[in-house]
């Protein structure tokens, strides 16, 4: 993913829109509260962390290295979605937006990662 790892970024599903954002994919459980339909390409929900891990973490920081490890693990049960967001890579830029507060401990950092650092296994199957 060495080439397309330039086209993924993240940001704040509040923050303005612009052209280098490409398929502005929308990786919360929940819809952020007062976010219009039209600020997202694609909502995958079934990607964001389960009601149980979300609930758990409660985005406390001390939690958070327990909360990547967990979530890892529920996003190494999902190829399909990992595959999803794959293909979109391949077509061009995406972002993936989030509503939390805390820009750096949240789901999109670690699905990102997680892209990053697996896409080439889940691309082949292995």
């Amino acid at each position: 993913m060495s080439s397309s790892a330039n086209r993924l970024r993240i940001k704040r599903v509040y923050e303005p829109a612009d052209d280098a954002d490409g398929t502005r994919v929308l990786v919360d459980r929940i819809w952020p509260r007062g976010v219009s339909k039209a600020k997202v390409d694609i909502w995958l929900k079934d990607l964001a962390p389960s009601t149980e891990l979300r609930k758990w973490f409660n985005h406390e920081v001390e939690r958070w290295p327990e909360f990547r490890r967990r979530y890892r693990a529920e996003l190494a049960k999902n190829p399909d979605g990992i595959r999803q967001v794959l293909d979109l890579i391949d077509e061009g830029p995406v972002t993936l937006l989030f509503g939390a507060h805390d820009a750096e401990h949240n789901q999109a950092v670690v699905l990102m990662e997680y892209l990053q650092k697996n896409a080439h296994r889940d691309a082949t199957g292995a």
